[in-house]
């Protein structure tokens, strides 16, 4: 959600700067809807000084024994106009809130401008592909031979894109789990929380998820339910509608959640094994901070994720989204991407954005640095996906023999140094 009154002092700048992101702003709509707005409050204010007059004369004629009920009348109709120009400044209110709630927040003036992915620009790149001296398998292939990963049986107990893991599979999914949070509290400072994984319509409108992006989320049948696409949804809204000190800022949290996404119009995009789910687990970083902090505490946040990729010797590269490329709620956005040998290429594992006030304006999230309260900065980012990094680690790791040697770093979590066929 965006500020109304930044925006009217600096509409032509904004529509510019949203034109890149391919969302055009509608000028004159937004022009036609304010100048309503502001004659309707001019007309409502100029009628309220109206009736004060009538009214002050009327208490002075009736001390004078006058007859006043003509008087009286007109006011009581001055009063009948006042209300329908306060109803339709109401109507005009939620016309902009709705207007407001609808466009995309506005990209940082260190986002370089794209049309698409292919104009997203590489930061880093750290580690290098494993050389192998046989050709490497994808990790459906090489999963399914080991005995720890079985889509068919998934797909049977609910449907496509769900995944059954057996042994050692499940093993290294919890594994992941425990090491991400491990690191994240004790290395990095953040506060693990454990989130319900049902949240209400009104905390998906406060993290935007609601009302555009309904049919990427599934909704309990009979109740305001939905199922969480990401931990950033309940761990933003833990302080929705909370006014925080400006001296506990930044506020660092984490938390693993299971994630559902219907995944609408990704038909056709990474259909096979693990990396697009209707279900799958995730390590989510969430922060609080005063706006001066939010770019510095992006890079930390992007490190943080970086992190458990060096400690598990993956090889990734960095990129910074371009202004085509942009989520709509975020005003920048890195993207990590991890290299997969069994499909050639670097795939998303974790998107570490910084939302500005744009959630927390629609949150209602605030903070008290002196006397008068603003609007926090939130931020979030994966750290990690927790099945693509399961996938990584089989991609990279596999063995000539088809077994997969597990990452020093994740040893002791595992309890194994090797995985083979059961």
């Amino acid at each position: 959600m965006h500020d109304l009154a930044y925006f009217r002092a600096n509409l032509d700048p904004i529509a510019a700067r949203l034109s890149t992101r391919g969302n055009a702003l509608n000028l004159d709509q937004f022009r036609e809807l304010d100048a309503r707005r502001r004659a309707a409050i001019s007309q409502s204010e100029k009628l309220k000084a109206q009736r004060n007059q009538e009214s002050a004369q009327i208490a002075q004629r009736k001390r004078q024994g006058e007859d006043t009920s003509g008087q009286q009348a007109k006011v009581r109709a001055i009063g009948d106009e006042i209300a329908s120009c306060d109803e339709q400044v109401k109507t005009l209110d939620e016309e902009f809130r709705l207007l407001l709630a609808g466009i995309p927040n506005i990209p940082h003036e260190s986002v370089p401008v794209g049309k698409e992915a292919a104009d997203n620009v590489e930061i880093r790149r750290v580690g290098e592909p494993p050389p192998f001296d046989f050709e490497p398998k994808a990790h459906w292939d090489l999963a399914e031979d080991l005995g720890i990963l079985d889509l068919e049986r998934a797909a049977k107990i609910t449907g496509a894109r769900f995944a059954l893991y057996w042994g050692l599979g499940a093993r290294l999914e919890r594994a992941l789990i425990n090491f991400m949070l491990d690191v994240h509290t004790r290395h990095h400072g953040y506060l693990e929380v454990l989130p319900p994984f049902l949240v209400n319509s009104q905390s998906l409108y406060g993290t935007a998820q609601l009302p555009k992006f309904a049919d990427d989320l599934f909704k309990c049948e009979k109740h305001d339910f939905w199922l969480i696409p990401t931990a950033e949804v309940p761990v933003t809204n833990i302080y929705r509608d909370e006014t925080l000190d400006g001296d506990d800022l930044p506020i660092k949290l984490c938390a693993y959640t299971p994630c559902f996404r219907s995944e609408a119009g990704s038909y056709g995009r990474d259909v096979r094994g693990i990396i697009r789910q209707h279900q799958f687990q995730k390590v989510e970083l969430v922060k609080f901070t005063r706006p001066e902090q939010s770019y510095d505490e992006l890079e930390k946040l992007t490190a943080d994720a970086e992190d458990i990729l060096v400690r598990l010797g993956l090889p990734f590269r960095t990129v910074v989204l371009c202004t085509g490329d942009l989520g709509a709620n975020s005003a920048k956005t890195y993207d990590i991407e991890v290299w997969l040998p069994g499909q050639n290429a670097y795939k998303e594992i974790s998107s570490c954005s910084n939302y500005e006030a744009f959630q927390a304006r629609r949150a209602g999230i605030r903070f008290r640095g002196g006397k008068k309260s603003e609007f926090a900065h939130t931020l979030n980012g994966s750290g990690l996906a927790v099945g693509r990094t399961w996938v990584a680690i089989v991609e990279n790791y596999q063995q000539k023999d088809g077994s997969v040697i597990v990452p020093e770093a994740l040893r002791p979590y595992l309890g194994e140094e090797v995985i083979r066929g059961r």
